[in-house]
């Protein structure tokens, strides 16, 4: 690696380096991801499909789940596509601007996508404890202010974490040991020190993941207090149903991203890190889709409906 060191000192654009030497396993791997990839998309592509068109999934509910998959489509195609190529060609370059862009896009989308499970959870926490005053409480206005909000909350904090880093100096390597643009990967290459940006990391991180993740547990404290105070076995199970697949989503989500993000630079661990990221770009959307469906009743519902209507 030391050639590559010494010849991109002052070059504008960065290394990929992907993941390294896989043994002649490269076109397995590219097609395992491949399929991986195109599941995923199926999956978030029918979420957002059939709660668009089904009568009977226009609530809040649904509006944000369909909203979560969008995102999620824009997500992995930020990373995802570089990654596939990076299977077929090593070392791919990429200009430090492009570097930039992937950067600030997949934590702005990242961003929202944790700022709209958090109001998801609002919505349950209002539909489960408060379930009289739900329709005045949760209206279509608030929805959409929500969801603007998560968006422009997400893109906004992207904008400023992804200045700081890129006005760092990259005098050494422009080596990244991954397989795309993230922060702890890039921090690590700067030359200068880094303290102030860490810092500005870890507050950006404590209001995209850390704040909603513990209003998220907060409302669901609530939510399982309500549950419990329900007499039937059918009603406990009801509600139950309709809050299971969101809780298991967050965990996931914030696990993976809080693992990376929340941590000095000195506890960066590049092959761990690939690991990590691999699970949280490429497995854990892909579980998402099966995780909403499995777990809803009317989203099964709706499916079939769809599939009935299709085959007449």
């Amino acid at each position: 690696m030391e050639p590559l060191k010494k010849n991109h000192t002052l070059s504008s654009e960065f290394i990929i380096l992907g993941f390294g030497d896989l043994a002649g396993l490269e076109i397995l791997f590219f097609g395992l991801f491949l399929i991986m990839h195109l599941i995923t998309l199926a999956g978030h592509t029918t979420i957002v499909l059939i709660t668009f068109i089904d009568t009977c999934l226009q609530t809040p509910m649904y509006f944000f789940l369909r909203n979560l998959s969008a995102i999620e489509i824009c997500y992995i195609l930020v990373i995802v596509p570089n990654m596939l190529a990076n299977f077929l060609s090593k070392n791919q370059r990429i200009p430090i601007l492009g570097c930039a862009l992937q950067m600030h896009l997949f934590i702005a989308l990242g961003g929202a996508e944790c700022f709209l499970l958090a109001a998801m959870a609002y919505d349950r926490f209002v539909a489960i404890c408060n379930p009289l005053r739900y329709t005045l409480i949760i209206t279509r206005a608030l929805c959409l202010q929500m969801l603007a909000l998560a968006c422009i909350s997400g893109f906004t904090l992207s904008l400023t974490l992804t200045t700081l880093i890129f006005l760092l100096p990259f005098c050494q390597s422009h080596v990244i040991n991954h397989f795309f643009c993230d922060i702890p990967a890039v921090l690590f290459l700067a030359c200068s020190d880094t303290r102030a940006n860490e810092i500005a990391v870890f507050l950006v991180c404590m209001l995209i993941l850390l704040i909603p993740f513990m209003l998220i547990l907060f409302s669901y404290g609530f939510i399982v207090a309500a549950i419990l105070r329900i007499h039937s076995a059918e009603g406990r199970s009801k509600a139950f149903s309709t809050c299971a697949g969101h809780l298991l989503v967050s965990v996931m989500h914030y696990g993976c991203a809080i693992f990376i993000y929340i941590r000095p630079k000195s506890c960066y661990t590049p092959e761990q890190d690939k690991i990590v990221s691999l699970i949280y770009t490429n497995v854990t959307p892909m579980l998402y889709p099966m995780i909403y469906s499995l777990r809803n009743k009317e989203v099964k519902s709706a499916l079939r409906r769809l599939l009935v209507s299709h085959n007449q």
